[in-house]
């Protein structure tokens, strides 16, 4: 699997959401730039994520994320 798949994987389930990806293989690390995603629970948040990659983590295609989450805000401050 390649992070460019997950990428555009997530950012057409996720609307209003930029994802930057990295990793390869079946472990990647994700920042996830909503302000949509930013504003809910930790719990929630994650749960939004895996609710679309549970199927590759299953059949194995993924086996390890790393999640973090930015509003547009908190992104653009951190670049």
């Amino acid at each position: 699997m390649q992070a460019q798949e997950v990428k555009h994987f997530l950012e057409a389930r996720l609307p209003n959401t930029q994802v930057e990806v990295e990793g390869e293989g079946c472990n990647f690390q994700l920042n996830l730039i909503s302000d949509e995603l930013a504003a809910l629970s930790p719990v929630k948040r994650q749960q939004q994520v895996y609710a679309h990659l549970n199927p590759w983590i299953a059949d194995g295609s993924i086996h390890a994320v790393t999640m973090k989450f930015f509003s547009r805000a908190a992104w653009a401050e951190r670049t």
